[in-house]
């Protein structure tokens, strides 16, 4: 990624984002390795949480994306969230639905059963909204579909890298 990182700002990128949740886990080492701003998708995201003045949110992922603090963490300090993750067996059942059926593109109904269920739980443990935090996940969970606001990651993100494109957002008020 470093590697790659360093190709795209010799090309003369701008700036630069890593297009997935979980690969965010690299976020610093990646950013540390170059001299151009990096836009991290967690920042999107919670800028368009904070849109909303929302304080509890769901996390769906990867193992790592609803765990470990690369993702979670960011959402804390920087946006002051509480963030809710399903409980282990359910984290585990989200983790496994992405690898072994999302990433390839295989969509089951019994798999959307049982991500709405989880989503159900979250909301009922105080979730005010959801975070999609992960790039498949919206292959089957649609924002419609609940009474909370679901939040695409994948979506926000590339749509706030076109405002920073396109100069209607500077990436300096980011940092």
């Amino acid at each position: 990624m470093i590697s790659a990182a360093r190709q795209v700002e010799a090309a003369g990128a701008d700036f630069l984002l890593i297009a997935t949740n979980t690969m965010h886990k690299m976020f610093n080492e990646v950013k540390s390795a170059i001299n151009i701003p990096m836009l991290h998708i967690a920042d999107a995201t919670g800028l368009k949480i904070k849109e909303y003045a929302l304080k509890r949110i769901g996390l769906l992922g990867t193992i790592y994306t609803m765990e470990q603090d690369f993702y979670q963490g960011r959402l804390q300090r920087s946006f002051d969230l509480k963030i809710l993750v399903p409980e282990e067996n359910d984290r585990e059942i989200v983790n496994q639905i992405i690898f072994e059926e999302l990433v390839i593109g295989l969509i089951k109904e019994e798999s959307k059963a049982e991500y709405n269920r989880i989503i159900t739980n979250l909301i009922q443990s105080g979730a005010q909204g959801i975070i999609l935090g992960c790039t498949e996940i919206p292959l089957l969970v649609k924002p419609d579909e609940f009474d909370v606001p679901v939040f695409d990651t994948t979506y926000l993100h590339a749509e706030m890298a076109v405002e920073i494109a396109v100069g209607e957002r500077s990436i300096l008020e980011l940092m």
